[in-house]
């Protein structure tokens, strides 16, 4: 099926299986291979992209529902002048060890900071609750989204200089 839709800001096109995933059409396909794929039953949150503005498990999504669609992947979170906010924060708190997860993670919390920039850290693990994690222990992870909501808030007056 030919489908089309907006991938970090630019037009794609595609003829594409109607069984192909959103996560393995943006893998293999497009090479978008930031978005990781582990569970493949929508449970661990690796594959989490951003379409039309809601986070969504992309191994759970079919490439063809994606058209006419805009998604974001984590490499579509990362500015040309360098880290976002976001991603300066994850690194500042050491919110990561083996990475695996870390894309998920963060186009969750950019949704959830989008939506929400004044979430609480119980709202923050409530939201991220979803994506799982093996290394971390939540606790930097946390800390880091936290961090991160200032930037959201005033994207202008980011204390990095970067938009989120």
């Amino acid at each position: 099926m030919n489908i089309a839709f907006e991938l970090n800001g630019n037009n794609v096109e595609a003829n594409v299986q109607p069984r192909i995933t959103l996560a393995d059409h943006l893998r293999h396909d497009l090479c978008k291979t930031g978005t990781h794929v582990a569970c493949e039953h929508g449970v661990c949150g690796a594959c989490t992209v951003i379409v039309n503005g809601d986070a969504v498990r992309s191994c759970l999504m079919l490439a063809v529902q994606a058209d006419g669609a805009q998604v974001t992947t984590v490499e579509g979170l990362t500015p040309d002048q360098g880290l976002s906010a976001l991603q300066a924060s994850f690194h500042k708190h050491h919110a990561l060890q083996c990475g695996f997860c870390t894309p998920g993670f963060l186009t969750t919390a950019h949704v959830l900071l989008t939506e929400e920039p004044d979430a609480s850290k119980d709202r923050i693990r409530e939201v991220l609750s979803g994506n799982l994690c093996r290394c971390t222990g939540y606790i930097n992870i946390i800390e880091a989204v936290y961090e991160a909501r200032s930037a959201y808030a005033n994207p202008e007056k980011s204390e990095t200089g970067i938009q989120p």
